[in-house]
């Protein structure tokens, strides 16, 4: 059964002013990280920005629990479900079931370098097959009237040239496809982990700006590397928008700071206001059955950077609090935290 509300239906690509699109602002797919209760942590950190599941496989879809894997909140909108796999006939399948739970994109990964997405033949290793991901994403487009996109990168191991990339996102737009999230890196399948893959392979922001010349109908979101806020204002002007990853996660507070540059007319929580929503969140979810130390943990680096942090992030990872139940200890962190910044 579905629990959430069908939302109203983003308008095809070609409607949007290239300043107002869903992706100006956008949170990357993070496996282990956002789940449903960080992305309505995010939520209120950046009203407009666009947030993404967790990398789902199809198999999990098709062979698990649907209802775990899809569920989420109504105000989580606009938000994209990133689908792994290679299959289109599975892929088509799984974007039917994201749409009918309310999902406002269907996106398709092939950017992730693991180990384990390899062994199922998908994520960043779909580029080496350009047709087939072609095939994916028309199947997926045949199956839904969402906006079916592509998370990539630039390309695979050390082959630096351009054409690669070109020559994937050219059959890929030729399928249909009109927006491109890019991670200006190459994924290196052998040898780097995908935190190395994170940091270790060049960003190469230029070849970036090349695709956009060559299909300037396309819209490119530029993922990889943004960590500070003038940045991510500069490069959501110079692209279609921009991606944040881990600096969402490590430091969120320059998620609402992003916002605030990008939709200056648009007002963000303080951060009293977003624990406060928080703790209405946790006890919602104390409700139906939901162990706090899954919706306490996004709110680990609400304060990252400032005095009185590092007891916020103790207080809030206590286990012996966390068992007990009770929200109201969230409250109790914060007012100490407050109170350490008046200390001289």
């Amino acid at each position: 059964m579905v629990e959430n509300k069908q939302p109203e239906k983003l308008a095809p690509v070609g409607l949007y002013a290239r300043a107002d699109t869903p992706w100006r602002l956008s949170v990357a797919p993070m496996i282990d990280v956002t789940d449903r209760h960080c992305r309505f942590f995010h939520r209120l950190l950046a009203p407009k920005a666009l947030l993404y599941t967790e990398m789902i496989t199809t198999g999990a879809l098709i062979h698990g629990d649907i209802a775990k894997h899809l569920r989420f909140n109504d105000e989580e909108h606009p938000v994209a479900l990133q689908l792994g796999g290679s299959e289109p006939k599975d892929l088509a399948h799984c974007a039917r079931l994201g749409q009918q739970w309310g999902y406002d994109e269907i996106n398709l990964n092939c950017g992730c370098p693991s180990e384990r997405v390899q062994k199922g033949a998908f994520g960043a290793c779909l580029m080496a097959e350009p047709q087939l991901v072609a095939d994916c994403v028309k199947a997926m487009q045949d199956a839904v009237d969402l906006p079916v996109t592509v998370k990539h990168r630039l390309g695979l191991d050390y082959d630096i040239s351009y054409d690669f990339v070109r020559d994937f996102v050219g059959k890929v737009y030729d399928a249909g496809c009109r927006v491109f999230v890019t991670h200006a890196r190459n994924a290196v399948l052998k040898g780097l982990s995908p935190k190395d893959n994170r940091e270790i392979p060049p960003l190469r922001y230029d070849l970036v700006s090349q695709l956009k010349q060559d299909f300037p109908d396309a819209l490119f979101v530029l993922n990889g590397g943004l960590k500070e806020v003038q940045q991510m204002q500069a490069m959501a002007n110079e692209f279609d928008g921009v991606m944040i990853g881990r600096a969402a996660w490590h430091d969120p507070y320059v998620l609402r700071e992003a916002s605030q540059l990008l939709w200056p007319e648009v007002a963000v929580l303080s951060n009293e206001a977003i624990v406060e929503a928080m703790m209405s969140y946790i006890d919602r979810e104390l409700a139906a059955g939901v162990p706090m130390r899954l919706t306490v943990r996004p709110m680990l680096g609400l304060v990252n950077g400032q005095k009185g942090s590092r007891l916020w992030r103790r207080t809030l990872s206590d286990h012996r609090l966390l068992a007990c139940n009770d929200s109201a200890f969230i409250r109790q962190a914060f007012e100490q935290f407050t109170d350490s910044q008046t200390v001289a």
